[in-house]
C-alpha cells in the first residue's frame, strides 16, 4: 500500500466529515493521520471482518477528541460505511465526538476522558502478556493529555512489567485546548521523562510517514521495555487554513473559515484522484 496516498485519503475524509458537521475537533484531528495511515495501512494485524478476533493488534486512541481522523481510517478500511461517517455528532449517531466501543465497529477502548486511554491501553497489553499472545497494543496520547499524572502511574506500570508489547505515541503538537503547552504547564523534555521511567524512548518527525515507520521497526526491536515514541507534530498538519488559526483545538468555522475549509477538500479531492480503494 502506498502509505502517502493512504494519509491523504485519511485527511481527505477527515475533513469531510468534520465540514459536514460543521465544527469539531479539526486540530488534533489533523496532526495524527500519518501514525494512523502506517498502523492501520501496514503495521496492525487486524481484519474488519474479524474486529473481535482476540489476536489482533489493539489500538487506543486516548485523546480521544482526534475521532474524527480515527473513524475515517475505520471507513477507508470497510469497518463503518460512508453514510455512518457522515453522520459524525449527530443525534442518535453510532460515532459520537469521543470513541465508543459499544457503538462503533473497530474501536476497542471507549476514550474521551484524558488520562484514561493510557491506563487501560496499559491494562490491554498486560492482559495480553499474561495470556501470551504474540499481539501489540498501540497507544496515542496527546502533550496536553500528560499533564494527567494518571498518565505517569500507567507508564509506570508499564515498565514495571516490561510491557513491550505497548508502544506508546506522543503527540508532541505543543498546543492544548487553552494554548501552548509550555505555557499551561511547561513538560519539559518528553524524551528525557520517558527514559526516566525506564522507557526506551526516542524523538521523531511525528508527520512523516517515513519516519514513523522506522520508529515503529526499532520498537518492536526492543523486547526490554515499553517505547515511546516522540512525535513533533504540526496541530492542523496538512490543512493549511487551520494550521495557521493558533487556537486551532476545536473550531466552529464563520462564513470565510468555511469557504477556506471547503475550497481545502476540494484540493485534497484533486490530491486523491486516481487512487485505489483501501479495503
Amino acid at each position: 500500500m502506498d502509505l502517502k496516498k493512504f494519509a491523504d485519503e485519511i485527511r481527505l475524509y477527515t475533513m469531510k466529515e468534520l465540514n459536514n458537521r460543521g465544527f469539531g475537533h479539526y486540530g488534533g484531528s489533523l496532526s495524527i493521520i500519518e501514525t494512523l495511515a502506517v498502523l492501520y495501512g501496514k503495521e496492525m494485524n487486524i481484519d474488519a471482518a474479524h474486529p473481535d478476533n482476540e489476536n489482533r493488534d489493539y489500538f487506543v486512541l486516548s485523546k480521544g477528541h482526534a475521532g474524527p481522523s480515527l473513524y475515517a481510517t475505520l471507513f477507508l478500511k470497510g469497518y463503518i460505511s460512508e453514510e455512518t461517517l457522515m453522520s459524525l455528532n449527530n443525534n442518535g449517531t453510532n460515532l459520537p465526538s469521543h470513541p465508543d466501543k459499544n457503538l462503533t465497529k473497530g474501536i476497542d477502548v471507549t476514550t474521551g476522558s484524558l488520562g484514561q486511554g493510557l491506563s487501560v491501553a496499559t491494562g490491554v497489553a498486560y492482559g495480553n502478556k499474561l495470556k501470551g499472545l504474540n499481539n501489540y497494543t498501540y497507544c496515542i496520547v496527546g502533550d496536553g493529555e500528560l499533564n494527567e499524572g494518571q498518565c505517569w502511574e500507567a507508564i509506570q506500570f508499564a515498565n514495571h512489567h516490561k510491557l513491550h508489547n505497548l508502544i506508546l505515541f506522543v503527540d508532541d503538537n505543543k498546543k492544548q485546548l487553552d494554548g501552548y503547552t509550555k505555557d499551561i504547564n511547561n513538560p519539559m523534555d518528553f524524551v528525557t521523562k520517558m527514559q526516566a521511567f525506564g522507557l526506551n524512548s526516542f524523538r521523531i518527525n511525528g508527520n512523516n510517514i517515513s519516519e514513523v515507520e522506522e520508529a515503529i521497526t526499532k520498537a518492536k526491536e526492543n523486547e526490554a521495555s515499553t517505547t515511546a515514541i516522540i512525535m513533533d507534530t504540526i496541530k492542523g498538519y496538512g490543512v493549511t487554513a487551520v494550521e495557521k488559526i493558533m487556537n486551532n483545538h476545536h473550531l466552529r468555522p464563520d462564513c470565510s473559515l468555511q469557504f477556506e475549509l471547503e475550497r481545502a477538500v476540494l484540493e485534497l479531492e484533486n490530491k486523491a484522484k486516481g487512487q485505489v480503494p483501501y479495503r
